[in-house]
């Protein structure tokens, strides 16, 4: 990570010169994020920082001509020389990130069922276009929950997260042994399988809202509950 420590009175052209930074190092940049902030006691400091996946990477970026020529003009711009620092990533913990994997590790997993009023807000709003509906409060999301538990002796695994503003998406898949009445299925004893997505939106901390997508139709088959054809395989 980078930080360009500068002051500048013209923060217009500064955007420009990014602008242009962008533009003309698309498919050659090494740089994976960066962000501007102004310093709220001093209008004319500016602080930008990057983000590189290793310090190679970094200095492979330096390199560019068109980040050299860029640079001078941002020199140009700032009525100090602006300073950098180079600093290594020590500790890097989106925490919103770590509270969704709550939910699948430890409430949908283990059935810590007691941890849903930390992780959720009361009026927690679910999207499902496989449910039954809305599912409204901590409650019906409760109902869920133990529903799919009596249902199954089951075990999420987190496979990749991304997280952007306030909302986090975490594609998972799903196993478990049907071993009770799951939507008035009788215990099978079938080893089940299946995936999904879902995004959580967080506020103050918890999950506000929800948007769940996952593998209802293979599932379904594997119980029984959708015929070969219909979910597009030829019966053997």
């Amino acid at each position: 990570m980078q930080i360009i420590d500068c002051k500048t009175e013209r923060p217009d052209d500064l955007n420009r010169l990014m602008d242009t930074w962008v533009a003309q190092t698309v498919g050659k940049r090494t740089a994976t994020h960066t962000l501007i902030g102004r310093d709220r006691d001093d209008a004319g400091h500016y602080l930008e920082i990057v983000e590189f996946p290793s310090y190679e990477e970094a200095m492979r970026n330096s390199r560019l001509p068109e980040t050299s020529r860029i640079f001078d003009e941002i020199v140009a711009l700032c009525g100090e020389p602006p300073t950098f620092t180079n600093l290594d990533v020590i500790r890097d913990e989106q925490l919103n990130k770590m509270n969704a994997r709550v939910f699948f590790d430890l409430i949908a997993s283990e059935g810590r069922l007691e941890l849903l009023p930390d992780l959720f807000a009361d009026d927690y709003f679910g999207h499902d276009p496989a449910g039954e509906g809305e599912t409204v409060g901590i409650d019906a999301l409760r109902g869920q929950v133990e529903g799919y538990r009596r249902g199954f002796d089951c075990q999420f695994t987190v496979e990749a997260q991304l997280a952007e503003g306030d909302e986090v998406a975490t594609r998972w898949s799903w196993a478990g042994m049907h071993h009770g009445e799951f939507r008035g299925v009788a215990a099978t004893g079938r080893e089940c399988t299946m995936t999904g997505m879902a995004i959580f939106r967080f506020e103050d901390g918890k999950v506000r809202e929800a948007w769940w997508n996952w593998d209802n139709l293979s599932l379904y088959r594997q119980l029984g509950l959708v015929p070969e054809a219909i979910s597009g395989r030829t019966p053997s």
